[in-house]
């Protein structure tokens, strides 16, 4: 397995400390990566985040930390559509030119809210439809010139884009937990990558991508989560900085969610997947049944102790990687 943070880039804690000492010093304690997360018009999810509007654009972020440190990888989990591909892959080219090959992980999701669309007078497109017209035309101006290229929501005559990726490519993955996004990930993605989700549910997922997968004769995506996390000395400690009721109340509004045993997630334990909470010794428990289900890239989500941003990342990389290598 590899092992990441999602970064502080948005809410009270974004500030240039926190990403780039937090992120030198993730990449010196052995973590594969860090993090971030797009917004526009960001408005914080009360169940998960304090009220403050502070957001740091994803790809710049990324290009900073990349430029402080030397090979960790930089991921966007996700990244929403509100770009033009064509500037997109302008930015992304010029990140893997100037940071190095293999740096770069572009995860898209389709996004949560319709005012972040509307706002740029894209708000009668298809956002799925929208991450669909991203990969492919991503894929063909990282390796071509004079593109020609025309659906339903983007058209172009002749372009070439340059710089283009060291190595011709950057892994695209698919953010998302619904049954679709997971079919979509087998379909034109290198990965799939979920946020909160039960393990219940992420082992059906799995389950059928490689089933599509084998039908459609196609490699399995990578798999990857973001679980919301919180380790201290003792599980009743950690339990204290998460907002339990919160995740409770966004399981249950989950659509698409295998259920506990009672239909309903009703306590600690029915997150399991979910949340990642306890003992340096308990965290590692929970992370192997990641594992176990098939789990490749696991990001640790801290947004609930971003407060405590720097004794996370010492905790985490001096008593719990160390056991998972």
């Amino acid at each position: 397995m590899k092992f990441g943070l999602l970064l502080p880039h948005f809410g009270e804690h974004a500030s240039a400390k926190n990403l780039l000492e937090g992120s030198k010093r993730a990449e010196e304690l052995g973590f594969d990566s860090v993090w971030v997360r797009d917004h526009l018009v960001f408005e914080p999810h009360g169940e998960m985040e304090k009220p403050n509007r502070a957001f740091y654009d994803a790809l710049t972020t990324l290009t900073a930390i990349g430029a402080v440190t030397e090979r960790i990888q930089l991921g966007t989990g996700s990244l929403i559509p509100f770009r033009h591909p064509l500037v997109t892959a302008l930015m992304a080219g010029t990140m893997s030119q100037l940071l190095g090959p293999d740096r770069l992980i572009l995860g898209f999701g389709a996004g949560t809210f319709d005012h972040e669309f509307e706002a740029i007078g894209w708000g009668h497109y298809d956002r799925v439809e929208m991450v669909r017209s991203n990969a492919a035309i991503l894929r063909r101006v990282f390796t071509e010139n004079d593109v020609t290229y025309s659906d339903d929501i983007f058209s172009f005559h002749d372009v070439t884009v340059e710089p283009k990726p060291l190595g011709g490519r950057i892994p695209f993955w698919y953010c998302g937990a619904t049954p679709r996004s997971a079919r979509l990930a087998v379909e034109f993605c290198d990965g799939w990558m979920p946020g909160r989700i039960s393990l219940g549910t992420m082992a059906k997922r799995i389950d059928t991508m490689k089933d599509l997968a084998a039908e459609q004769g196609k490699p399995m995506p990578t798999i990857a989560v973001i679980p919301p996390t919180s380790i201290e000395r003792t599980r009743e400690e950690a339990l204290k900085h998460v907002n339990i009721p919160g995740l409770l109340a966004w399981a249950n509004k989950a659509k698409f969610a295998v259920k506990p045993p009672s239909g309903t997630f009703e306590t600690v334990e029915d997150l399991e997947g979910q949340l990642i909470v306890g003992s340096p010794d308990e965290a590692v428990e929970e992370i192997r049944k990641f594992e176990a289900v098939g789990v490749e890239h696991l990001v640790f989500d801290f947004r609930f102790k971003f407060d405590k941003w720097f004794e996370q990342i010492e905790l985490l990389g001096t008593e719990v990687l160390p056991k998972l290598r």
